[in-house]
């Protein structure tokens, strides 16, 4: 059996400017994630899923069960991140001074940038699966400059909410089990309402869900 290419997986990022990033950014609190922030620093993929809830949670709870060591995070001015690396408060600050925008040179630059270098690290037949919305320009006007048809998206995604698709992917991390995969180009952005999931593998969360 020939073995499958490799793949990347590239989370769309979490708001750094809401509440709970302004929980997380006060000098006076206390807990654990927050003083680590403020002292060391923390994994950006720890640091987002506290700042996005059960949305970001599942993309990361899916990317390191499938692919851990080709993930990525995108920023909205440091291109893209391990979901691994350190980052600390100044980071926070000043990715929430940038607009996710794709007219926005301070986002576009660094993104292609780094996507170039990954396209080129990888085999050709490598897919690259954005785990993140394609409703709008923001991620995909740049990825698929760089990537093309090899922009692939969960085909389980269309139709879903946030936090559907943080439970979907929740539950295919904790079974084991793959989502299929489509290409971007391809695909139609917008389409109906699927069915809900099964109410008894249901995931209960109660922060506030990403804004894409």
């Amino acid at each position: 059996m020939t073995p499958s290419p490799p793949r990347l997986f590239l989370l769309s990022p979490a708001s750094t400017s809401g509440l709970r990033a302004a929980m997380l950014l006060r000098e006076g609190a206390r807990f654990d994630l927050a003083l680590r922030l403020r002292d060391r620093g923390a994994p950006i993929g720890e640091v987002f899923a506290f700042l996005s809830g059960l949305y970001f949670r599942g993309k990361l709870a899916y990317a390191r069960r499938f692919a851990p060591e080709a993930s990525y995070v995108i920023t909205s001015c440091s291109g893209l991140l391990s979901t691994e690396e350190i980052v600390r408060h100044r980071d926070l600050r000043r990715f929430a001074r940038v607009p996710i925008a794709p007219d926005e040179p301070r986002y576009r630059r660094p993104l292609s940038r780094d996507a170039r270098r990954l396209r080129d690290a990888i085999p050709e037949d490598a897919p690259v699966v954005l785990l993140g919305s394609i409703a709008t320009e923001k991620y995909c006007g740049v990825l698929l400059d760089v990537f093309g048809r090899r922009l692939r998206f969960p085909a389980d995604f269309v139709g879903r909410g946030d936090m559907s698709r943080g439970g979907l992917l929740l539950r295919a991390a904790r079974a084991g089990e793959e989502l299929a995969y489509v290409p971007v180009s391809d695909a139609t952005r917008h389409g109906p309402r699927p069915a809900r999931l099964d109410p008894r593998t249901r995931v209960r969360e109660t922060a506030e869900p990403e804004r894409e």
